[in-house]
């Protein structure tokens, strides 16, 4: 094995260690964390958060978390990109909220008259 694919893979073992140690709370509600990729020219590493973290209203600000601290803790990563695969669950966009495309709707409040829904009873 060469030099390069070694130090590739400690760095990857050196992630899911630090994604088990400072986040096992993704684990104990159900969810899961993955290194999707990784590129150490650029310092790159996206990680996938599945299960239980797809959806969930807290994910946003664990995926900042993992972006804020990893960055800090391991020396070789530069940039981190994460989502849980809704689209609106922190993507890799960088700026921690999501930008995807859902936005946030408010009782009574409609960006079309086709869909009229339930209404509120007051």
């Amino acid at each position: 094995m060469s030099t390069q694919a070694e130090s590739e893979e400690d760095l990857r073992e050196r992630v899911s260690n630090f994604l088990r140690r400072n986040f096992p709370q993704i684990q104990m509600h159900g969810g899961s964390a993955a290194i999707r990729d990784l590129d150490m020219e650029t310092g790159e590493v996206t990680v996938m958060l599945g299960g239980a973290c797809s959806g969930c209203g807290i994910s946003p600000m664990t995926i900042q978390a993992i972006k804020s601290r990893m960055v800090q803790e391991i020396p070789e990563i530069n940039t981190v990109h994460a989502d849980t695969g809704m689209g609106g669950g922190g993507g890799g966009s960088g700026d921690g909220m999501g930008g995807g495309p859902m936005s946030p709707s408010f009782p009574g409040e409609s960006s079309s008259d086709d869909d009229e829904g339930p209404q509120a009873p007051f």
